[in-house]
């Protein structure tokens, strides 16, 4: 079997059509690169790139896409309503099968010196952590873009790689290993952003909601709709069909409804397991069941 990667790169653009393709063809001519899905969001101003294949294509790949984003993308003109601190603002490599976590590892610090050699301020999270205060993304995110310059007065927010200064054009970048997280975002029929912030509030862990779960409230002005935008860190755990009964439950009880959920970059089978059952109350569905499964080589 071949070794199999992920990464899901998140840049802050969503807008500009021409520059998401530049981007989108920069990663599609990378030889042996499969690219799942491009996920753009107006609103989010921000293009999520979910790209598979062996270690050293998916770093290739990763290059690619991110050399032509640092070019084409001015952080200090961006507006948008979810939270971000560079042009690449997160590129986490997630190993799917056959690839050790050291091996992981070594890939996303490789992919941090390229973009500290373009000069760009690199940060390293979850796994790659090289301080237990950078392990969660939230934190090091924690003022956004505009709390830069500030932070590089501070000796605390030296990156790991790349100038250790505020750099206007391309914000700073954060990198590493994790586990499958799901992004998966509710729509509600409303443009209350005080009731999304409720609700988000119940539901992320921080503030006594579900453990694997974090959640922000978004406005979605395009679609005069309020987001309740979750990122589920172990979707064994913190299943699907339980995050999205408890948002239901919780927009009820303020009287809103629910227009749509999405999800944001490739679903894990065993996370469609889980909403078979559940939902379905489908008796010990496995994903052998699934034709497709048996192609997978």
């Amino acid at each position: 079997m071949k070794k199999i990667m992920l990464c899901e790169l998140n840049i802050s653009e969503g807008k500009d059509s021409g520059r998401i393709e530049a981007i989108s063809d920069a990663l599609a001519s990378t030889p042996e690169i499969t690219v799942i899905e491009v996920n753009s969001d107006r609103d989010h101003n921000r293009s999520v790139f979910s790209f598979i294949g062996e270690p050293e294509v998916v770093l290739d790949g990763a290059k690619n896409a991110s050399k032509k984003a640092v070019e084409l993308i001015d952080m200090s003109s961006h507006k948008g309503s979810h939270p971000r601190m560079g042009a690449i603002d997160v590129a986490p490599f997630i190993p799917i099968r056959e690839t050790a976590i050291e091996e992981a590892l070594e890939t996303a610090r490789r992919y941090g010196r390229f973009l500290g050699e373009l000069g760009v301020p690199v940060y390293y999270y979850e796994d790659a952590a090289t301080r237990p205060e950078r392990r969660n993304l939230v934190d090091i995110r924690k003022g956004q873009y505009e709390a830069l310059p500030e932070k590089m007065k501070d000796e605390a927010w030296r990156p790991d790689e790349g100038p250790f200064a505020f750099v206007p054009k391309s914000g700073a970048t954060v990198t590493g290993v994790r586990f499958p997280l799901i992004a998966f975002n509710v729509n509600l029929r409303t443009t209350d952003l005080s009731v999304g912030k409720e609700i988000a509030k119940r539901m992320r862990f921080s503030s006594g909601g579900l453990r694997f779960c974090r959640a922000i409230a978004l406005e979605l002005a395009d679609k005069n709709m309020v987001q309740v935008s979750m990122n589920l860190t172990n979707y064994e755990k913190t299943p699907i069909p339980v995050v999205f009964d408890l948002v239901k439950s919780l927009a009820d009880s303020f009287g809103v409804g629910i227009a749509e959920s999405e999800l944001v970059g490739p679903l894990p089978l065993a996370a469609v397991e889980d909403i078979m059952r559940h939902c379905l109350r489908v008796r010990a569905f496995t994903a052998e069941q699934i034709v497709e499964s048996h192609l997978l080589g």
